[in-house]
C-alpha cells in the first residue's frame, strides 16, 4: 500500500489526541469521528457498544434470533460488508494506527498487513460444507448450525485482527458475538465494533450482531462467561484466560500461548533461512503467537547462520553479563515477560540497556544454552536466543522440549524431507512452516486461510466458520433416495 507520509502523520496525531483526550475524561469520546460513547438504550445509537454486559448479551441475542432465519446469501452479504469495511483504506489505516497508539504494542506497517489478511483470507459461508447420506431408508443431511450467542475474549496483542477474523467466522456460521476485549485495547475495539455495526445496519443487517461492553474488565468478562444466553466461549489469549473458560461448564474454544521453535540443519539454504527467521521474528515486534521464539541450529552451520542473520538486521549480543542484564530487564518477578516490553522494538529494548542501535536493527540475538530462560519462556518481543546443537535429531528433540507441548507452531529450514517429516510428527503443531518465515502459516506469503484464533489447547486448530458451529442431523425416512 503506497501511503502519503503527511496523511499517515495526520492520522497518527489524531489518534494520539483522541486517546489522550478520552483518558483525561472528555465526554465527547470520538475516534476519527466515530462516536465511541454509548447512546440510548434502544440499541441502534450504540452500534454495538453497551453500558453493561447484560445489555450487550441481550442485544446480541435479539440479533441472533433474526440472523437465524436469514438466508445463507444474507449471511454471506454480511460477511462481505465486514470485509469491504475493513479494507477501505482509511479504515484499515485508522484501526492499525489506533491499535499501536493505544496498546503501545507492535508496528503500524505490520498491523496493516495483519488487518488486511484477516479481512481478505478469513473464510465465510463457503466453509460450511453439507454432508449427505442416502440409501434404502431415505436421506440424512448433516449441516453446520449456529450455537447462538458466542462470548469471545480478545487479546491486547491482536485486538483488531481477532475481532475482524472472529466476526466474519461467527456471523458466517449464523452466530452473533459479544466481545470482551483487553482493557488496554478498549478504544480500538469500540471504534471497530461501532464501525462494523454501522456498516452492517446501513446495509439492512440486524442491529448489534457484534457487541461489547463500554468498559472491559475482569468483572465484565466474568459476567459474559456466566450469562446463560452465551452458548459458546472463545478465548484468544494466555493460559490463564483459557483455563477460566474451560472451567466454565460451557462449550469452550481455547487459543492459548505457544513458544514456537525453529530448527535449521546443514542442508538448509542458510542465507534464506537467516533472512526468513529475522523477518518472521521481527514481524509486528514478535507479538504474533506464531512468531519465531528460539532457534536450534546444527553446529556446522551455526556461525554462518548467525552471520547471515546479522546481515539481515539482527544485533548479536555476546557478553554473558549483558545477556543476563537483558533477561532481567524484560522479565517480571514471576518469570514471564514484562508488559512494558511486550511488542516493543529491538531498538527500544537496546536503548533501555544503554546501547545505541541503528534503526534498521530488527532483532536481538544471542547464543545461549538449551535451558536458558529466554529459550524456555515465550517473551513476545524481538529477542531471539540461538542454541548450537550437534545434529539435527538433537535439534528436533530440543525444539519439542522448548515448545512445551503447546502444539501451536514450529518452523524448520531444511532440504531433508525425512527430518522435516520427523519434526512435523513429533511436535504435532497446528502450524508447521517449512523454509519460510512464520507468518506464511497465517497466509502472509503462504497458501491457506487466515485465523488469529489458533486453538491448540482445545484441539480445533486453525479456526474458521465451521469451528463455531455444531453439527446437526436431519433425517428423512423412506424418501428422497432416487438411486
Amino acid at each position: 500500500m503506497n501511503l502519503d507520509r503527511k496523511e499517515i502523520e495526520n492520522l497518527v496525531a489524531k489518534a494520539i489526541i483522541d486517546i489522550k483526550t478520552e483518558q483525561k475524561g472528555d465526554d465527547s469520546k470520538t475516534i476519527f469521528g466515530v462516536n465511541t460513547s454509548c447512546g440510548n438504550a434502544s440499541g441502534y445509537e450504540n452500534y454495538g457498544v453497551f453500558k453493561t454486559m447484560d445489555e450487550a448479551v441481550l442485544a446480541a441475542s435479539k440479533a441472533q434470533k433474526k440472523l437465524l432465519f436469514s438466508k445463507m446469501d444474507d449471511r454471506q452479504k454480511y460477511v462481505d460488508i465486514i470485509k469491504e469495511t475493513v479494507l477501505k483504506r482509511r479504515n484499515l489505516e485508522m484501526m492499525s494506527l489506533l491499535s499501536v497508539e493505544e496498546t503501545k504494542i507492535g508496528k503500524y506497517e505490520h498491523k496493516l498487513i495483519k488487518n488486511r489478511i484477516a479481512a481478505e483470507k478469513t473464510p465465510g459461508t463457503e466453509d460450511l460444507l453439507t454432508e449427505a447420506k442416502t440409501g434404502d431408508s431415505g436421506l440424512t443431511l448433516i449441516e453446520y448450525c449456529p450455537f447462538g450467542v458466542i462470548g469471545a475474549i480478545t487479546p491486547t496483542t491482536n485486538p483488531t485482527e481477532t475481532i475482524i477474523c472472529n466476526s466474519i467466522s461467527m456471523i458466517a456460521g449464523g452466530n452473533t458475538v459479544v466481545f470482551s476485549p483487553h482493557p488496554r485495547a478498549k478504544k480500538t475495539s469500540q471504534m471497530l465494533v461501532k464501525l462494523l455495526n454501522k456498516a452492517l445496519e446501513d446495509a439492512g443487517a440486524p442491529a448489534n450482531m457484534i457487541t461489547m461492553v463500554e468498559e472491559p474488565s475482569i468483572e465484565n468478562t466474568n459476567a459474559m462467561i456466566e450469562n446463560p444466553k452465551v452458548r459458546l466461549l472463545v478465548a484468544t489469549g494466555g493460559p490463564g484466560i483459557v483455563r477460566k473458560v474451560l472451567s466454565s461448564g460451557k462449550k469452550a474454544i481455547g487459543a492459548g500461548a505457544g513458544n514456537p521453535p525453529v530448527v535449521v540443519d546443514e542442508t538448509a539454504d542458510i542465507a534464506k533461512a537467516a533472512k526468513d527467521i529475522v523477518d518472521g521474528c521481527s514481524f509486528d515486534n514478535n507479538v504474533p503467537c506464531i512468531a519465531e521464539k528460539e532457534v536450534f541450529a546444527v553446529a556446522s552451520i551455526c556461525d554462518s547462520l548467525i552471520q547471515n542473520m546479522k546481515l539481515n538486521g539482527a544485533y548479536e549480543m555476546t557478553d554473558p553479563q549483558m545477556i543476563e542484564k537483558l533477561d532481567a530487564l524484560v522479565t517480571n518477578e514471576k518469570g514471564g515477560p514484562k508488559t512494558s516490553f511486550v511488542g516493543k522494538s529491538a531498538v527500544y529494548i537496546l536503548n533501555e540497556l544503554g546501547i545505541q542501535a541503528d534503526d534498521n536493527v530488527k532483532v536481538i540475538i544471542m547464543e545461549v544454552g538449551k535451558d536458558h530462560h529466554l529459550v524456555t519462556e515465550e517473551m513476545m518481543m524481538p529477542i531471539l536466543p540461538v542454541v548450537r546443537v550437534c545434529d539435527v535429531d538433537t535439534a528436533i528433540e530440543l525444539a519439542h522440549d522448548a515448545e512445551h507441548g503447546n502444539r501451536h507452531t514450529a518452523m524448520m529450514h531444511s532440504r531433508n524431507v525425512e527430518k522435516l517429516t520427523k519434526m512435523a510428527k513429533l511436535l504435532e503443531t497446528t502450524i508447521f512452516v517449512k523454509n519460510a518465515p512464520s507468518y506464511a502459516g497465517i497466509g502472509v506469503g503462504g497458501e491457506g486461510h487466515t485465523t488469529f484464533t489458533i486453538a491448540g489447547p482445545t484441539g480445533e486448530g486453525l479456526t474458521s466458520a465451521r469451528s463455531f458451529c455444531r453439527k446437526r442431523k436431519c433425517v428423512m425416512v423412506d424418501a428422497f433416495n432416487i438411486r
